[in-house]
C-alpha cells in the first residue's frame, strides 16, 4: 500500500479474493457462445479473441517472470544485487488484475460505433497506433509520472509501486487501482483513435497492448539484455528506447529517468540521470556469478515446477501443497517435462547472500520417482558429477546435497564422487551431521522413550546411536530393525522391539505406513529424519517439519520457500553446507564418516541459524 493510501487505492474485486476472476466469466461464455453459435455474417471474431488475449497475456507476463528470475540468479547482466523478500512478492501477487481491467474496459468497448467486427490488419492504422504513442502518450505519461512525484500525489498512490527496489517484470503494473485508470486513460488514445477513424484492426489492438507489456517487463527485469551494437548502428536510438539499466536508475534515485519507454523527453526536460550510459556499460559486461556454496537439489512432482522461484512466484512464496488447478494445466506440465529431459543438466533455480559468502541453488533434471528406477542411477550420478566438476571449475568452495542426491543406493551418501575424484578442491557435505543434531534437539526434553520407524538410514543409525549413549529407550517396531541396529551399534542395550504403542515420541523415516501411524496413541509427536514429510493421517497428533532450521535475518534474495518448509527455514542438509563454508572446514562431510555433531550444532547456531521450536510444529487440520 501506498504510505498514505488514497482514494481507489483497491480494485473493485479485492473482497472476490482468489475468484477475482469470475468478474469476466460472462463475458467469456457470451463471446464464445455468440461466435460459435451465431450465423457466419454475425460472428466476430475480435469479440471472441478478447480471451484467448487475455491467455496469451498472462503466459507473456509468466515467462518474462520466469526469464528475469533466471537471469538474475546466475549474475550475467544483473544490475541491482539487493535481493528479493516475501514482502514484495506478497505486495506484487496482485500483477494480474491489470489484465482483468483492461479485459472488461475491452469487453464494454465493443459496443462502440466501429469496435465491432475488427478486420485481422489495416496497415494505416498500424502507422498511426505507432505515431500517436511515440508522440502524445510519451509525452503526456512523461509529464504524468513527473507529476505522480510530486509529494501529495506519491505518497498516495506512487509510492506504492517504488516499494520495490529491486524490480521484477510484473513490478510494472503493481499501482493502486486509480493509477491504472489514467494509464489506461493515456494507452487508449492510439486505440479510441484508429476505432473513430476506421483504421483499427485485430493486429494494431493485440500488437499495440503486447508492446506495452513487453517493454514494461524489459524496463523492470533487473538484468541488461539490450546489445550495444543496436546503439551503434542507430545511434539515434537511445533517445527512442530505453533499457532496463535506464529505467533501473528511476527505481533506486527516483527523481531522475521519468520517460515512459523513449528517453527523449527526460533529455529535453533535463531528467537524464548522468549515470544511465555508465551503468548500462556496467551491467552488459557483468558476467555469470561464481557462488562460494552450492546446494544441489531436483525436481519433485511434475507439478513442483511451478512451485520453482522459476514458477510461479505466489506458489513458490508458500510451504509446498498440492494445488488442485494445477492438474488443469497438465499441457503446460507435459510440456515442461519434455524441456527438462531435452535440457537434460542441471540449472541454476535461485541465489542468495550471507555475510560475504554467495550461495546458490541448482536442480537436477530429475523428479522423485526417477530416483525408484535403478535403472535411472547411473543417469542421475552422472548428473550429480557433472554438477561438482563444473563448480568446481567456478571455484565453489562447499557443494551440499539435498534430497534424494545423497542416497545410500545412489552413490553411497556423496562419497562416491570424492572417491572417484580424491583431488577435488571443492568440499561435498550430504549434511547428515546436522540432521542428526537438529533431531536431537527437536526431541522434547527429559524423553526417556522414542520409537524409531522408518528406512535405516545413515541419519537413522547416528539418532540410534546418540540416544542410546543418553540413556533413552529405543523401540523398533519389527524384528528385522531390531537386529540391523544391534548390529550396528554393538549393543543390545536401551534398544526393544515394541510389545505395546505407548511411546508419544516417534522419530520417523522413509516407509512409515497408514497402518503404523493409526497404531501410534493420541498425542503422538512425529519427528521425520528424512528428507520427505510423512504423510498427516492423524488430527489427533503432531506433525514436526523435516530436520531444519530458521535462517538469520541477514540472509539476502529469501523470497520462496525450500519445498513444504515455511518461510525463512532452510533444511538442515542445505544449512550444514554454508555452516561449513563460514567455519572454513578443510574436509569433506559425506560417505559413511560423519562429522562431530556437537561442533557442527554448536556452530549453525552461533552463525545465527536458529532451532524451530515447539511453536513451530503444525498439525494436519492447522
Amino acid at each position: 500500500m501506498a504510505t498514505t493510501p488514497g482514494i481507489l487505492t483497491d480494485w473493485p474485486w479485492t473482497p472476490l479474493g482468489s475468484f477475482k476472476h469470475v468478474v469476466v466469466a460472462p463475458w467469456i461464455i457470451h463471446g464464445a457462445y455468440s461466435y460459435f453459435v451465431n450465423n457466419e455474417k454475425d460472428k466476430d471474431l475480435s469479440y471472441f479473441l478478447i480471451f484467448p488475449f487475455m491467455l496469451w497475456r498472462f503466459l507473456h507476463n509468466q515467462l518474462w517472470i520466469s526469464l528475469s528470475r533466471y537471469r538474475t540468479a546466475k549474475g550475467n547482466g544483473r544490475i541491482v544485487d539487493k535481493g528479493l523478500e516475501f514482502e514484495q512478492v506478497d505486495r506484487e501477487r496482485n500483477w494480474d488484475d491489470q489484465i482483468l481491467f483492461n479485459a472488461i474496459l475491452f469487453y464494454l468497448g465493443r459496443h462502440l460505433p466501429g469496435a465491432v467486427n475488427l478486420p485481422f490488419w489495416r496497415t494505416d492504422g498500424i502507422i498511426l497506433t505507432i505515431l500517436l504513442h511515440a508522440g502524445p502518450v510519451e509525452f503526456l505519461y512523461y509529464w504524468l509520472h513527473r507529476a505522480l512525484h510530486h509529494h501529495f500525489l506519491y505518497s498516495r498512490y506512487h509510492s506504492h509501486h517504488h516499494s520495490s527496489i529491486v524490480t521484477e517484470p510484473i513490478t510494472s503494473v503493481i499501482h493502486p487501482f486509480a493509477e491504472h485508470i489514467s494509464y489506461f486513460t493515456l494507452f487508449a488514445i492510439p486505440l479510441l483513435t484508429t476505432i473513430l477513424t476506421g483504421t483499427s484492426s485485430i493486429v494494431s489492438f493485440a500488437g499495440y497492448v503486447t508492446y506495452i507489456d513487453f517493454m514494461n517487463n524489459v524496463g523492470h527485469c533487473n538484468f541488461e539484455l539490450i546489445p550495444k551494437w543496436l546503439f551503434t548502428i542507430f545511434p539515434p536510438l537511445k533517445y527512442l528506447l530505453y533499457t532496463p539499466s535506464y529505467h533501473s536508475l528511476h527505481h533506486t534515485q527516483f527523481r531522475t529517468n521519468y520517460c515512459l519507454f523513449m528517453p527523449i523527453y527526460d533529455y529535453v526536460y533535463g531528467t537524464m540521470d548522468k549515470s544511465s550510459d555508465s551503468l548500462y556499460e556496467t551491467s552488459l559486461k557483468r558476467e555469470e556469478e561464481s557462488p562460494d556454496v552450492l546446494h544441489l537439489t531436483h525436481l519433485t512432482t511434475p507439478e513442483s515446477i511451478y512451485h520453482l522461484p522459476l514458477g510461479f512466484a505466489a506458489l513458490a512464496s508458500r510451504p509446498y501443497t498440492r494445488t488442485w488447478y494445477l492438474w488443469l494445466m497438465w499441457p503446460v506440465t507435459l510440456w515442461s517435462m519434455m524441456i527438462t529431459w531435452i535440457h537434460g543438466r542441471t540449472f541454476v533455480v535461485d541465489r542468495h547472500r550471507f555475510d560475504k559468502l554467495r550461495l546458490q541453488t541448482w536442480a537436477i533434471p530429475k523428479y522423485n520417482l526417477q530416483y525408484f528406477m535403478q535403472w535411472q542411477n547411473e543417469a542421475i550420478n552422472g548428473l550429480i558429477e557433472d554438477a561438482i566438476l563444473e563448480a568446481e571449475e567456478k571455484g565453489v568452495k562447499v557443494l551440499s546435497l539435498g534430497l534424494f542426491n545423497q542416497g545410500e543406493e545412489l552413490n553411497r551418501y556423496g562419497g562416491l564422487y570424492v572417491q572417484r575424484h580424491p583431488h577435488l578442491n571443492i568440499k561435498v557435505v550430504d549434511g547428515s551431521s546436522l540432521a542428526v543434531a537438529v533431531i536431537l534437539n527437536s526431541i522434547p526434553k527429559g524423553t526417556t522413550q522414542v520409537v524409531l520407524r522408518g528406512k535405516l538410514t545413515k541419519v537413522a543409525y547416528a539418532i540410534a546411536y546418540a540416544l542410546s549413549q543418553k540413556g533413552v529407550q529405543i523401540t523398533t517396531l519389527y524384528q528385522t530393525e531390531y537386529l540391523k541396529l544391534t548390529k550396528s551399534l554393538d549393543t543390545e542395550s536401551n534398544l526393544v522391539v515394541a510389545k505395546s504403542y505407548a511411546q508419544k515420541i516417534w522419530l520417523v523415516g522413509d516407509g512409515l505406513t497408514e497402518k503404523e501411524q493409526m497404531s501410534a496413541p493420541k498425542g503422538t509427536l512425529f519427528v521425520p529424519f528424512s528428507q520427505f514429510p510423512p504423510k498427516k493421517l492423524r488430527k489427533d497428533c503432531f506433525y514436526h517439519y523435516t530436520p531444519a532450521m530458521k535462517t538469520p535475518t541477514s540472509l539476502e534474495n529469501v523470497h520462496a520457500c525450500e519445498n513444504w518448509l515455511p518461510r525463512r527455514v532452510m533444511s538442515a542438509w542445505r544449512v550444514a553446507g554454508i555452516v561449513h563454508a563460514l567455519e572454513g572446514w578443510k574436509e569433506h562431510d559425506c560417505g559413511y564418516t560423519m562429522s562431530n555433531i556437537d561442533k557442527v550444532w554448536q556452530a549453525s547456531l552461533v552463525h545465527g541459524f536458529q532451532p524451530l521450536t515447539i511453536n513451530t510444529i503444525h498439525t494436519k487440520n492447522q
